[in-house]
């Protein structure tokens, strides 16, 4: 197993449970018979890169990006070296424009993960150029088992759910102790219906500011 840091004691309930093996099995097969995205060995990075203890934001994503050299176990983010998706070209738009923070050459967004954004997608693994192939191996059980976590045991997180799929998340969140913000996808096909102008980035750090958290530096 992966070295998971503080995440191992609340996820042992989680890794120990039929369903998770159940996933196990049929990835077992899958990373043996077809290109799956992540690397087997990047799938858990969402919790490696951001300490259990740590988490101050929740930012859903819903599927590994699915074409080669992409997806590296944090949602919406690239490897250096790679083109950014069109999904995160509109995120940095929104960042330049709500805080003023010119876009990066890379697209990696280790450095959020590293801040206490927690970068998940509601499933964690992806056929090569199959999008949504294993949305429904059991990792929508999985995933949402650590909003309702994360929801249960901490306080004055910000969830922030962009796009439908995400936002069906919401009944998972305690509203009486945690932000929800809520808006549009940032897909070339749905950013125009309200991602832009969200100012999601400015209005995380206010919330967290407001009760003495520190705040996301969201410069890359």
């Amino acid at each position: 197993m992966i070295d998971l840091g503080d995440w191992k004691e609340p996820l042992a309930p989680l890794f120990a449970d039929e369903r998770y093996l159940q996933i196990r099995a049929f990835l077992k097969r899958e990373y043996s018979e077809h290109v799956i995205y992540p690397d087997m060995y990047d799938i858990f990075n969402c919790f490696r890169f951001t300490p259990f203890q740590s988490v101050k934001v929740v930012l859903l994503g819903q599927d590994p990006y699915h074409n080669e050299g992409q997806a590296h176990g944090l949602c919406f983010s690239v490897k250096d070296g790679v083109q950014k998706p069109p999904s995160l070209e509109n995120m940095l738009k929104e960042l330049k424009a709500d805080l003023g923070y010119d876009p990066p050459e890379s697209g990696n967004l280790t450095k959020w993960a590293h801040e206490g954004v927690l970068l998940m997608n509601t499933a964690l693994t992806v056929r090569a150029h199959q999008a949504n192939s294993h949305a429904n191996c059991g990792w929508s059980w999985f995933t949402d088992s650590v909003i309702s976590l994360l929801s249960e045991q901490k306080r004055n997180l910000v969830f922030l759910l962009w796009g439908g799929n995400a936002r069906r998340k919401v009944p998972l969140i305690d509203k009486s102790k945690h932000l929800i913000l809520e808006c549009a996808h940032p897909s070339p096909l749905s950013a125009y219906n309200g991602f832009f102008g969200c100012r999601h980035y400015s209005k995380t750090n206010e919330y967290l500011t407001a009760h003495g958290i520190a705040p996301i530096d969201w410069e890359l």
